[in-house]
């Protein structure tokens, strides 16, 4: 009787634990059904939101985009709607005329998705955004002007897009990237030249001399380098050293025998005081 009992009990147990999961799984069902039709919900609207800041983008009405992404952002952080999001406002921002904005938004992108497929234009669009600021609007209609500015962004640029170029070489922006390398080279190559005068004028001669050296061994493939031996051959003079100037001369004679500052055309005081005349440090 006790072995009965006992077995009756047993099944009457197994029977209950079998309602109790079954009733779970019942639950856990409707839970994830309805969890499901959340997370289609959300996509649609996170859709619907990146398709209307699209749409302001497309029409320029950048301010409008930048307010859209920036909702999409933060209602909906996570998804592939928030991840192109990310470089649409980015590029909104460009237009925009927003660099800080740009390069803040570029870089968050590059920490949160180093993977994504589209990361290489964020990188040159970070090294377009200085590039644009080194060479500005002014600089676009006076291009002979841009060498006397301050080349901090330009600098940053380089080496933006080198990063560029060194990470994603087969990336379709790295042709661009490298065009404008070789313009920012030759433009600091001719800041450098304007230092190296500046410091001709200040009767610093040698920091001169030592500044028309840093071009010949940083930029030797620009078209500053005739420049510079032309200022190290001047500098070299004025410290009275002939043999050294003369040497700098015969390079210059070799690569460039036009030279004005060879051929002293319109008289070489004449060139000279061209030359070095502009202050672009007042």
């Amino acid at each position: 009787m006790t072995d009965m009992h006992n077995n009756t009990s047993n099944e009457l147990k197994l029977v209950c634990l079998s309602r109790w999961v079954a009733a779970l799984m019942v639950v856990l069902l409707l839970h994830g059904c309805g969890g499901k039709d959340e997370l289609v919900e959300e996509d649609q609207q996170a859709a619907e939101l990146y398709q209307a800041a699209r749409d302001s983008l497309s029409a320029r009405n950048y301010n409008q985009a930048i307010t859209l992404y920036k909702q999409l952002r933060n209602r909906y952080p996570f998804g592939r709607y928030a991840e192109q999001g990310q470089l649409d406002l980015a590029f909104a921002y460009h237009e925009a005329g927003e660099p800080e904005n740009v390069t803040a938004t570029v870089e968050r992108f590059i920490r949160t998705y180093p993977t994504h497929p589209n990361v290489d234009y964020a990188y040159y669009l970070r090294g377009l955004t200085y590039y644009e600021q080194n060479v500005g609007f002014l600089s676009r209609m006076f291009p002979e002007r841009i060498s006397t500015r301050d080349q901090a962004n330009a600098k940053t640029s380089f080496d933006y897009f080198s990063e560029l170029i060194r990470r994603y070489p087969q990336s379709r922006y790295v042709p661009d990237a490298r065009q404008r390398m070789v313009f920012l080279r030759n433009n600091l190559a001719a800041y450098e030249v304007e230092v190296a005068r500046y410091y001709i004028r200040r009767k610093a001669y040698v920091a001169a001399v030592n500044r028309a050296k840093f071009v010949l061994e940083t930029y030797p493939q620009t078209s500053s380098i005739n420049n510079a031996l032309a200022t190290m051959a001047r500098a070299y003079t004025l410290l009275d050293m002939p043999e050294l100037a003369a040497d700098a001369k015969q390079v210059l004679q070799l690569n460039d025998p036009q030279h004005p500052y060879l051929t002293g055309k319109n008289g070489e005081r004449g060139f000279l005081s061209r030359m070095f005349s502009i202050d672009i440090f007042n």
